[in-house]
């Protein structure tokens, strides 16, 4: 800390306050020293008054930005130059405070200016942490559980196993599928993507598998199916736990003997493709159900990897502002004020990732001063409180989201509300939650 004020007595009650919240100032009276101290030493925070000689505040201010960009400079003015406060703040001051002040107003303004620079170093600190993750093209994560699963990913990534990958819908099951094909020995070829829930069984049939003219209406010429286009790469089929029990078995066919036919053709037709599957359903309990085939699941479960939803990795929260802040700002630089972002950080990401990149996607071209501030933020992130809903509709609504917030997976949600996983789905489909 650092007071800089010519009138011996303001610099003494300034020391005094900042002294009483554990804080360690240095005083002068001497503005023109102010280089040499910075020279010796770093500053976290300075106070400086505005009316000095033989250097005014402004003059201050900028020899420290000059020697010390990352010093939280608070102008001390009378209530005669507040517009001269203001323009100093304009001029890269985090704030100003007016003369006389109390020891608490002066407290509070050191803390936040505290807790504003700490914001300033944990920026820094992730910028260069997402740089350096992005340029190995990984995916960013500090949480303990997430590294181990992404180890198991890099280890198997070179390996011909299947890999079923488990996770909530926007935990970026679909990005692990693109982290372990880089990392194989199929690199060079196609990462085919198919989302299984997306078509129609007969569409899906074709989709994967691929058609004959005249199989079917429309069927107009021949068509090559996704396995074929995926032939030496990886196919990453999402949503898998939603195939009809018909394409399961055609499905199964292809992973025990690398082969299968068009639909409408007697021709058999092999293919090497390795195989990523995904779902965001409990495939225990659709084991248990028989919604999904026991012989399928060994062969898909080559390796199984589960990726942890957002509310559980609350560590990476900040990790992922910070890179999709960059994304999204288009070179702009934009930040986020430390209320909004205290409230990014306790929100529970019910939508995960692909939740938290709109959201900020969204604050980002609110905020035209680069700065991300509360009200940038929707209102169901501002506060979980809100006008109560009008509708039986709007209630029903309001309370299954406030579940899925607070509740650990789907089943808990269900168990929560008291009806079937089947149900909540379809609830939740319909809601858009």
């Amino acid at each position: 800390m650092l007071v800089v004020d010519d009138e011996r007595n303001i610099l003494n009650t300034v020391g005094i306050a900042l002294e009483s919240i554990g804080m360690r100032p240095i005083l002068t009276t001497k503005p023109q020293d102010v280089a040499g101290i910075l020279a010796d030493r770093t500053i976290d925070i300075a106070f400086v008054d505005l009316k000095m000689v033989p250097m005014d505040g402004l003059e201050v201010l900028a020899e420290i930005k000059r020697l010390s960009s990352a010093t939280a400079v608070i102008i001390m003015t009378a209530h005669g130059t507040v517009d001269s406060a203001v323009q100093a703040v304009k001029r890269g001051a985090y704030h100003y405070i007016q003369k006389p002040f109390d020891f608490e107003e002066l407290k509070l303004l050191a803390r936040q200016a505290w807790e504003h620079r700490r914001l300033v170093e944990e920026l820094e600190s992730l910028r260069r942490e997402v740089a350096g993750l992005s340029g190995r093209g990984e995916i960013l994560t500090r949480n303990r559980g997430m590294l181990e699963q992404l180890e198991i990913a890099a280890r198997v990534a070179d390996s011909p196993l299947s890999v079923l990958v488990e996770g909530e819908s926007g935990t970026g099951k679909e990005l692990l599928a693109e982290y372990i094909h880089k990392r194989s020995g199929r690199a060079d070829r196609a990462l085919v993507k198919v989302n299984c829930a997306a078509l129609p069984e007969q569409l899906l049939e074709s989709e994967l598998f691929g058609h004959a003219r005249g199989a079917f209406t429309g069927a107009v010429k021949d068509r090559q199916g996704r396995f074929e286009m995926a032939d030496g790469g990886t196919i990453f089929l999402d949503e898998v736990a939603e195939l009809s029990p018909s394409i399961q078995a055609k499905l199964l066919r292809v992973l025990q003997q690398k082969e299968f036919e068009r639909i409408g053709e007697n021709q058999t037709r092999k293919v090497d493709v390795r195989v990523i599957a995904a779902t965001n359903r409990n495939i225990d309990e659709a084991l248990r159900e028989g919604s999904f085939r026991e012989d399928l699941f060994y062969r898909l479960n080559g390796v199984r990897i589960k990726l942890l939803p957002l509310r559980e990795r609350p560590e990476d929260i900040p990790l992922l502002i910070q890179h999709l802040l960059e994304r999204s700002s288009k070179g702009r630089s934009v930040t986020v004020e430390p209320e909004a972002e205290q409230v990014l950080r306790r929100y529970r990401w019910s939508g995960n990732i692909r939740e938290l990149e709109n959201v900020i996607a969204r604050a980002a071209l609110l905020a035209s001063d680069g700065v991300v501030q509360l009200q940038h933020l929707p209102e169901e992130i501002r506060s979980t409180e809100g006008s109560p809903p009008h509708s039986l509709e709007e209630m029903e609504k309001a309370h299954i989201k406030r579940v899925l917030q607070y509740a650990k997976d789907y089943d808990d949600a269900a168990r929560i509300l008291g009806i079937d996983r089947k149900t909540l789905l379809n609830k939740r489909k319909k809601y858009g939650l």
